[in-house]
């Protein structure tokens, strides 16, 4: 090609599937992140067919080299190889629904192009951990309160968010709307989500400790779950909308009577 005015610009990245869908006869649209760039949209050209080598490379779940050709509309994998593809999480519905609501909170809170290298750290960490057999509510629930962290809506723990007094290791509220906790005085008059100290210490943990600290937790069932309920509302709250993928956990759990 004359002068190199229109040679197609190759690029290298790493990246987990975060999902796909089909295009076309034979085409796949892959949403992606990755640790430079963010989320990003790619076309799988050629991968439905039979005969294609990406196709397994190119899963949700797998972390994967890329080297992708950049083109007007989405940019082209032309070669993908795993690197981890985390076979134990594919073995059992409890770790896939567990992965899918990871890459879905992750899918749902970034935009397009946004680099966050830690949220890639994080979820690449998290199917680690999934893949080694860790206690998944747990899991989730730390992976929850780091990714809200990340994307910048850190819930306040130390203050009271109304009156903005330092919090004591006692029973307190939650606020979704004002982000954050509240102090017992303020929570009596201030629409809120009851915290029970013990909540409300794991919450902080959680938020504090690093997944190496935080998976030898020994968590009650029961406070684990009231740390869920304050979560879910509180990503509703900002996603605007229910996670899918909550709904087949909860559905998930009904059929096993838990």
């Amino acid at each position: 090609m004359q002068g190199g005015k229109n040679r197609i610009r190759l690029y290298r990245t790493e990246a987990i599937v975060l999902r796909h869908r089909d295009y076309g006869e034979a085409d796949r649209i892959l949403t992606i992140y990755t640790p430079e760039l963010g989320k990003l949209e790619v076309i799988g050209k050629g991968v439905r067919k039979p005969t294609s080598r990406k196709a397994g490379h190119l899963e949700p779940f797998t972390r994967v080299s890329l080297l992708l050709a950049e083109s007007r509309s989405w940019d082209i994998v032309t070669q993908a190889e795993a690197i981890e593809t985390f076979p134990n999480l594919r073995q059992s519905l409890d770790s896939i629904a567990a992965a899918s609501y990871m890459v879905e909170l992750v899918d749902r809170f970034a935009q397009e192009g946004d680099r966050n290298p830690g949220v890639y750290e994080l979820l690449e960490e998290s199917l680690r951990a999934l893949d080694a057999g860790d206690d998944i509510p747990l899991l989730l629930r730390f992976f929850e309160i780091d990714l809200v962290g990340l994307e910048g809506y850190r819930p306040e723990l130390r203050k009271c968010v109304a009156c903005g007094k330092e919090l004591k290791p006692v029973d307190s509220f939650f606020s979704v709307e004002m982000g954050g906790a509240l102090c017992p005085d303020c929570g009596k008059s201030i629409p809120s989500i009851p915290m029970p100290l013990s909540v409300f210490k794991v919450m902080r943990f959680l938020q504090s400790r690093p997944y190496s600290e935080v998976r030898q937790l020994q968590v009650s069932k029961r406070t684990l779950e009231r740390v869920e309920q304050i979560m879910f509302r509180y990503l509703v709250h900002y996603l605007e909308k229910k996670p899918r993928s909550a709904g087949f956990i909860r559905r998930l759990r009904k059929m096993k009577g838990e």
